[in-house]
């Protein structure tokens, strides 16, 4: 007779020999088990994160929405499932690693939910080697290019590092400069960058509409919303679920605009113009703006508490007059994009025209220089582009604005920005998580590590 072998023994077997990681917790978030592939991979012991809450993993992709883990009080619970998501964990050691991770909620047959099972692997090695690829392309790229930006000066160098940190996060974005200074592409960069790369990317003017017609945009409508509403249309918050939404010149939509905004990103829910149906969302925002804000709200016109929403890490991008030394970069890439067209092969500029082009005060940025090269391939019959070629404003150093010196930023220390999101919230850890990007096991070790008081955040 032909051994058999239990259906619980031989599922037994499989779980011991997966390669991926695998933990099962209960409807709390307690972990009941790990597999010896999970153990290996977080550095533990048999048993030994048995009843352990499972935020002792401090993932980056969870989201504490009730601290009592009643119903749905995590992203997972609130979702059912995760598929596929890239998310950051902590091992024993203290050390951070990168999994893809894949989720469900477990329901018994009454549809009860039961518990959860998680599916972790581990993709540090990829991400680490995908890392020092993309270090090396813009170590010694030739057209000193990272996602279009353009620049090898300090203060470039220095975005470009600023840009590859926030992008690692979901925490909110807020782009400061003036304009044509490539605010943009910023926002597109930190979205190539990060984890929702390959998800949508959508941008909306805010300045290029008034109210009714802003919402409508943002959060679609229902047919027969409002006269001309001939069919149901989803708004840009729908389309730019699992992505990234752009929203550009922030500091000039109204101020019920910005009380409806606000409701949503706390939420994360919209509600179509004519529709009382709530629609969960999942968009990280990136708001950009060439206003003083903080200006703003002293006036009346902009939002406090909105402003803190969306202003949780600022970004300044330089000017042209603040990074001359990149003027010659900029205005080569600019002639071979030009040149990639085809109808003329200009290689360069003279000396007296880099010189006028780089003694310019360049009031329009980055977008300024783009048409004066547009300007002078027009004119230009030679291989090189000379001053007769120029606007006339530059050949006379006249520009139609005064360029003043740069805004002086406030740099905040991570112990001061902690205390100021915690003076936003009232204490409240978990929405300082959300606020932040991060988990609130993070926030609670933060505040042990940089020895904030509650007299410090509380009045």
């Amino acid at each position: 007779m032909k051994n058999k072998m239990d259906k619980s023994e031989y599922g037994s077997a499989i779980l011991d020999i997966m390669p991926d990681g695998l933990i099962l917790v209960d409807p709390k978030g307690n972990i009941l088990d790990l597999n010896p592939a999970a153990l290996e991979m977080l550095g533990y012991e048999q048993g030994e994160l048995n009843g352990e809450s499972c935020q002792v993993l401090n993932c980056s992709g969870c989201k504490i929405f009730n601290e009592e883990h009643d119903g749905d009080w995590c992203s997972l619970y609130k979702e059912g499932r995760i598929q596929a998501k890239e998310c950051h964990v902590e091992t024993k050691q203290k050390k951070t690693i990168t999994v893809l991770k894949n989720a469900s909620v477990l329901k018994d047959r009454e549809g009860n939910v039961i518990g959860a099972l998680e599916i972790m692997t581990d993709i540090s090695k990829q991400v680490k080697q995908q890392n020092e690829i993309d270090d090396l392309r813009r170590q010694f790229s030739l057209d000193s290019s990272y996602y279009g930006l353009i620049g090898k000066s300090k203060e470039m160098q220095n975005l470009f590092e600023l840009i590859e940190n926030v992008a690692q996060t979901t925490a909110p974005v807020m782009i400061n400069g003036k304009s044509g200074t490539g605010k943009e592409l910023v926002a597109r960069a930190i979205h190539e960058a990060g984890t929702r790369a390959g998800k949508p990317f959508v941008k909306v003017n805010c300045a290029a509409l008034n109210d009714n017609l802003l919402e409508s945009e943002l959060f679609g409508h229902v047919k027969g919303a409002f006269t001309g509403a001939d069919q149901t249309r989803i708004g840009r918050f729908e389309a730019a679920n699992e992505g990234t939404l752009f929203l550009d010149e922030i500091g000039d939509i109204s101020l019920s605009t910005q009380v409806k905004l606000l409701r949503v990103l706390e939420e994360r829910e919209i509600e179509r113009v004519g529709d009382n149906r709530s629609i969960p969302v999942d968009v990280r925002i990136i708001t950009a703006t060439n206003k003083n804000l903080e200006e703003l709200v002293k006036q009346g016109s902009f939002r406090e508490d909105f402003y803190f929403r969306i202003n949780v890490f600022p970004i300044y991008c330089p000017a042209v007059s603040e990074r001359k030394e990149d003027i010659p970069i900029i205005l080569q890439s600019y002639i071979e994009q030009y040149m990639k067209s085809g109808q003329k092969s200009i290689k360069g500029l003279t000396g007296e025209a880099l010189t006028l082009m780089c003694e310019y005060s360049w009031p329009g940025n980055v977008r300024e220089i783009r048409n004066a090269i547009e300007y002078a391939f027009v004119l230009c019959q030679d291989e090189r582009i000379d001053v007769e070629h120029l606007p006339s404003k530059i050949k006379t150093g006249d520009s139609m604005h005064q360029t003043g010196p740069a805004p002086d930023l406030e740099i905040e220390t991570p112990r001061a920005l902690l205390i100021k999101t915690l003076r936003q919230v009232q204490g409240n850890q978990s929405k300082a998580a959300e606020m932040m990007g991060v988990s609130r096991v993070t926030i609670w070790k933060r505040i042990k590590k940089y020895d904030i008081r509650k007299a410090d955040y509380m009045n």
